[in-house]
């Protein structure tokens, strides 16, 4: 056999590339090759916070701290900018929690830190004025399923005042009964607990629209219907009661090969927007800040954390859903450039507005948050 050095050498150069992303240092930030995110014209990407392991949703308090939730790290941080100079420096990020069973969610209410771990909701009170001796956290609710299968879950609340708990499916499709695969609420207090949607697979992220007050959420789709199929979803809830399908159809249209046959698809709410297969889109934020141009104000951005089974992998950036008479009309690509060929160095978990009008990305992968501007500007 005639040796072919031109066959080596693409997969030695794939090899050398995951080695390079999966060693480069995230210390300080400076090292993180931002430069390779593409956005439009006249926006802008820096580093906001560095050396945050596992840096997933985000919440931000009237008093401009922004707290961070964490996956397999059980890792709670703080961050507050004292110096204003638009960055987290070593000495403005706090551990204000560890050792916790995947606490993703953080919400924040009238003083008070609530954190959702698998199946207990905590509250840590003062904590603005507590970030370098935190207090022991009051539990909230301690009875939510222990699956660990989507067992993290964004947390918010809401314009009713009540706290909005996810609680995905345990499995990659399945029939888990209640109140696994929806979404809950509850007063603030734990008390009233009570299931708002149903049919949701896994819901990783959601906002209120800031005119009407509907939510609208995402939803990542099932695995191993192939690479195109199905669609994860962007849903829209203007009341509570409604059912978006799951395990019975996907996006719409698309019934369960194993369930399908029990119910139709006609008779479940369609998505607002399909977005890409397998992008895994989590968190997701309506832009209510004045820096971006005002074609910008009150449409979606969401954080795609990426395909993990896709041949050619997808997502791993930032899209632009644009809303026309309130609802959905357009889905395209905000910030990309976190995946190089099929190699990803960053994966973007959640999106937040801060008071300047300025979008914080979080990257789980790179450990770190990123600051969006638009011209430059900072408008306080």
């Amino acid at each position: 056999m005639k040796f072919q050095p031109k066959r080596l050498l693409i997969p030695a150069l794939v090899i050398l590339l995951a080695l390079f992303f999966l060693n480069m240092p995230q210390g300080n930030g400076q090292d993180l090759p931002i430069d390779l995110i593409e956005l439009p014209p006249g926006f802008e990407i820096e580093v906001y916070a560095a050396d945050l392991p596992g840096a997933r949703s985000m919440t931000l308090s009237p008093g401009g701290t922004v707290f961070v939730g964490t996956r397999s790290e059980g890792k709670v941080y703080a961050i507050r900018d004292e110096n204003g100079n638009d960055r987290a420096d070593p000495g403005e990020i706090f551990v204000i929690a560890q050792g916790l069973e995947m606490p993703n969610g953080v919400a924040f209410r009238n003083g008070s830190l609530y954190v959702a771990e698998v199946s207990r909701i905590l509250r840590y009170d003062r904590i603005e004025s507590l970030l370098e001796n935190p207090p022991d956290p009051v539990v909230v609710r301690d009875d939510l399923p222990r699956d660990r299968t989507h067992g993290w879950k964004f947390i918010a609340f809401g314009p009713d005042g009540k706290l909005y708990v996810p609680i995905g499916a345990p499995c990659n499709v399945c029939d888990p009964g209640e109140p696994r695969g929806s979404i809950t609420r509850m007063d603030p207090d734990g008390s009233n607990f009570e299931i708002f949607a149903r049919g949701v697979r896994n819901s990783v992220g959601f906002d209120w629209h800031p005119v009407t007050g509907d939510l609208w959420f995402t939803d990542n789709g099932r695995d191993w219907l192939g690479n195109d199929l199905p669609p994860d979803e962007l849903n829209r809830a203007p009341g509570a009661g409604l059912h978006f399908g799951f395990p019975y159809c996907h996006a719409g249209t698309i019934p369960d090969p194993s369930f399908g046959g029990a119910r139709g698809c006609d008779e479940f709410v369609g998505p607002e927007m399909n977005l890409g297969p397998h992008v895994a889109a989590l968190g997701m934020r309506f832009y209510s800040g004045s820096m971006f141009p005002p074609e910008y104000r009150d449409q979606i951005f969401i954080a795609e954390h990426g395909s993990w089974n896709r041949d050619d992998p997808i997502g791993y950036r930032v899209t632009l859903v644009k809303l026309e008479n309130g609802t959905a009309a357009s889905y395209q690509v905000f910030a990309e450039g976190w995946l190089q060929g099929r190699q990803a160095w960053g994966r973007p978990v959640d999106v937040l507005v801060m008071d300047d009008g300025a979008l914080l990305v979080s990257d789980d992968r790179a450990g770190a948050i990123y600051r969006i501007v638009y011209g430059g500007r900072t408008v306080r």
